[in-house]
């Protein structure tokens, strides 16, 4: 008797010096090995005893549980994941994930499954993840629960809002519970104030779970019910109308950065430039240049590239617009429609060298890391991308105001603008004026580009898209006037996106165009008339 005592009391001891991580394996693996001696009616007990111990290791179980890949070994009972391996099956330890070897197939006895157990794994990983300690795996997790309600896993997501902290996951997490209460058989008030949640919080994704809901739904909850839907089809048309107002905007922005360098060459010039496209197309493979050396050659300064990219930019297009002008344009003074045939041939040999040098494929134009992802404010999608180029835009438009009001350059393109002949005669070299406008221009242009690579293909027609637009931005809003450009320019960017749900974008485009001609018959100085040699001419 003394000895047995002793036995147990050493046996004791040892069980406690024994690390608790060791314990907590040993127990797992019990529960596991547990598992291969189950009958399938137990099945659901052995699942869920695994499933409330927590352990990471539980998930890659219950998968194979699920896939039918859990077997049991017929000499001792032990339990392996295992996979194929010829005729033969390799074996994985459960816990550990280590191999264990090989083993023929008839060595081992497979763990049966059936349409419960499989719901019960269902359930059981849903609840896993939804207690991960990674808060975004438990947001990602209840997305998908909310995405495809499973009644079995309403248990899950209650235990789950139990221990949840976070509001974010929470919010998500309510509305997961509310889908499942709908198609549960839980009371009627219960599933009322399921109803009442998904109206106030839901959005356009609780459309699809009230409208399956709708269809079994019982007396005194259809109206409820149709009421919701009715609720949140309206909120969803004033998001709509946001969601529009916002793509026009950034529309708008993107029209505002390709014509803003076009209207002060018109306006001051009276220059028909179609080769003002490749300027933005230039300034958008200088970017594309800038991130390819400094990927290969200063990764770490790729955050910065776009920084570094705009100055050159600028000054490259710029050279080449003054190259331009003092090459060719000013010999046709006085011509516009032998500028209009030059600058057009200009344009063709500018795309063509883009393509001998690059090829015709797009090129790729990295966006850095705060100018990627979205956020949703209310029902709204915004991508960051998208927000800083209208900023962008806003600061171009601010900087280029500053420099026609407050600088000398300024005062003497505004002076040769409203009459260059009294500009010359006091003094002012109109021919100097007009080079450096159309280097500023096209420099504008330049960053133009810079801009559009983080939105639109890098490719040799990529100017091509936006001339045309351009063009009709500089007339609508009045030539060479700053601020008619910049109204022109987000009036048209929103009214193109309100047209194409109705009338889609090519036919939306249309109809822009026949407003503005009808426009331009009543008012044929645009929307703020400016006085000058473009309009007397």
């Amino acid at each position: 008797m003394y000895r047995i005592i002793q036995t147990v009391l050493a046996m004791l001891f040892l069980f406690a010096a024994m690390p608790q991580g060791l314990r907590a394996a040993e127990g797992l693996r019990n529960l596991v090995n547990a598992l291969g001696e189950a009958k399938l009616s137990a099945m659901d007990e052995h699942i869920a005893a695994l499933a409330k111990t927590g352990e990471p290791e539980v998930v890659a179980i219950l998968d194979a549980l699920g896939a039918g890949n859990l077997y049991a070994r017929k000499t001792d009972g032990q339990v392996f994941l295992t996979k194929e391996s010829g005729s033969n099956l390799a074996l994985i330890d459960p816990i550990s994930g280590e191999s264990a070897g090989e083993t023929p197939k008839a060595a081992m006895s497979k763990i049966k499954v059936n349409n419960s157990v499989r719901r019960a794994v269902r359930a059981a990983l849903g609840g896993l993840t939804l207690l991960s300690p990674d808060r975004a795996q438990r947001l990602k997790a209840a997305q998908s629960v909310l995405q495809t309600p499973d009644v079995d896993a309403l248990d899950a997501v209650e235990n789950a809002l139990v221990a949840e902290k976070d509001e974010a996951v929470r919010t998500v997490l309510e509305q997961a519970r509310a889908a499942m209460l709908l198609a549960s058989d839980r009371p009627i008030e219960e599933k009322k104030e399921a109803v009442r949640l998904l109206r106030e919080n839901g959005g356009r994704e609780a459309l699809p779970v009230l409208s399956a809901a709708l269809g079994s739904a019982e007396n005194g909850l259809e109206q409820d019910i149709e009421a919701a839907i009715a609720s949140i089809e309206q909120a969803q048309e004033f998001w709509n109308a946001g969601q529009n107002v916002w793509y026009g905007l950034s529309l708008g922005s993107v029209l505002l950065l390709a014509a803003i360098g076009l209207a002060i060459t018109f306006g001051v010039m009276g220059i028909i430039n179609m080769a003002h496209g490749e300027m933005v197309m230039l300034g958008a493979y200088t970017t594309f240049l800038v991130q390819d050396v400094v990927r290969t050659s200063f990764p770490h300064l790729f955050e910065w590239s776009l920084a570094i990219a705009l100055p050159l930019a600028f000054l490259f297009t710029g050279t080449v617009g003054l190259v331009l002008e003092r090459g060719v344009i000013r010999f046709l003074y006085g011509r516009p429609l032998e500028t209009l045939l030059a600058t057009w041939g200009i344009s063709l040999i500018l795309q063509q060298s883009v393509r001998t040098i690059f090829g015709s494929t797009n090129r790729e134009v990295g966006n850095p890391f705060w100018m990627s992802g979205a956020f949703e404010p209310g029902g709204l999608t915004i991508t960051w991308n998208r927000l800083w180029i209208i900023v962008f835009a806003l600061a171009v438009f601010a900087a280029l105001l500053f420099l026609l009001k407050k600088t000398p350059m300024g005062l003497q393109m505004r002076a040769v603008t409203q009459n260059r002949r009294m500009a010359s005669s006091m003094g002012i070299r109109t021919p100097l004026v007009d080079a450096l406008t159309f280097a500023l221009g096209s420099g504008i242009a330049g960053i133009a580009g810079v801009a559009l690579s983080q939105i639109d293909n890098v490719s040799p027609n990529l100017g091509q898209g936006y001339i045309i637009d351009s063009f009709m931005v500089v007339v609508f809003g009045g030539v060479g006037n700053l601020w008619g450009t910049l109204v022109g320019a987000f009036s048209l960017g929103i009214l193109n996106k309100f047209l194409e749900p109705y009338a889609g974008a090519v036919l939306g485009k249309i109809l822009v165009l026949v407003l503005i001609i009808l426009f331009i018959q009543k008012r044929p100085r645009g929307l703020f008339a400016l006085k000058g040699r473009a309009v007397e001419a």
